[in-house]
């Protein structure tokens, strides 16, 4: 796929399935060509023969484990090469339901590398292209769980956690630029990756769970109006607000330089 393509070009991680699957339908749709990246070849050639058959869409498939340096540094040459790239989601990751204490290490291990460490390595390595034309947007993929921990989301919580203040952060830098990162943080959504958790989806109150379809068709209604943070299963959009605000004030409260009262000596 080259350059000069007349079609602006997106990078999908984790398309073979679930959540990644249906953006890369939907882009189809609004006319991008796709790179796709997971780690079924198979999966991902069934999707491209798909997408190319019913909207004429050019897809390269990188077959990719996202856990491992040499995959993710292969994934980081296309992004830095292609300079028909106008769009990265990251929407790879993977989640062990489970008390820390009883969480493999590889398990743990696995979620970091994927939902920090891929995530903030391919965010790097397209952001010079982006900076220098001024102009592409990164979708994160987070979760609700990035502003909460359950007994046993510990570490993905964690990992979300970090991906959230990671791109708060980084719209920050780029608000004086035409680089856009929106950040989307989804509660509950039907797929597979609830049973390879350990959490099985049919254990789940279905009705708090959100189809993938309903989910990124929200993410990118968000993404049209221009949302740095879209909440698909939010009504009450002000309730981020005034989370945002009250992180904010606490913040501003730490910035004083002497203890607290209640630790000072009576």
């Amino acid at each position: 796929m080259s350059a000069s393509s007349l079609k602006p070009v997106a990078l999908v991680t984790g398309a073979s399935a679930g959540i990644g699957a249906i953006y890369a339908a939907r882009l189809a749709e609004r006319g991008y060509d796709l790179i796709l990246v997971a780690r079924r070849a198979d999966r991902l050639k069934a999707l491209s023969d798909k997408l190319g058959a019913a909207h004429g869409t050019k897809v390269e498939v990188v077959e990719a484990d996202l856990t491992k340096d040499a995959d993710v540094t292969r994934v980081e040459k296309v992004l830095k090469e292609n300079s028909a790239i106008t769009l990265l989601v990251n929407n790879a990751g993977n989640s062990t339901l489970a008390p820390v204490a009883k969480t493999a290490e590889e398990d743990a291990a696995a979620m970091i590398a994927l939902n920090v460490t891929a995530l903030t390595r391919l965010t790097h390595a397209i952001l010079p292209a982006f900076l220098s034309r001024n102009h592409g947007a990164i979708i994160n993929v987070a979760s609700v769980l990035s502003f909460h921990a359950l007994p046993i989301s510990a570490i993905y919580s964690g990992t979300k956690g970090y991906v959230m203040n990671f791109s708060r952060g980084l719209q920050q830098e780029l608000a004086e630029t035409n680089v856009r990162l929106q950040l989307v943080m989804p509660a509950a959504t039907a797929t597979e990756l609830w049973d390879l958790s350990g959490v099985p989806l049919a254990s789940l109150n279905q009705a708090t769970v959100m189809t993938s379809e309903n989910l990124v068709d929200a993410a990118l209604a968000g993404f049209d109006k221009g949302e740095d943070i879209t909440l698909p299963s939010v009504a009450d959009a002000s309730l981020w607000d005034k989370f945002d605000q009250a992180r904010s004030t606490l913040f501003a409260a730490t910035q004083t330089g002497e203890p607290a009262p209640r630790y000072r000596a009576v």
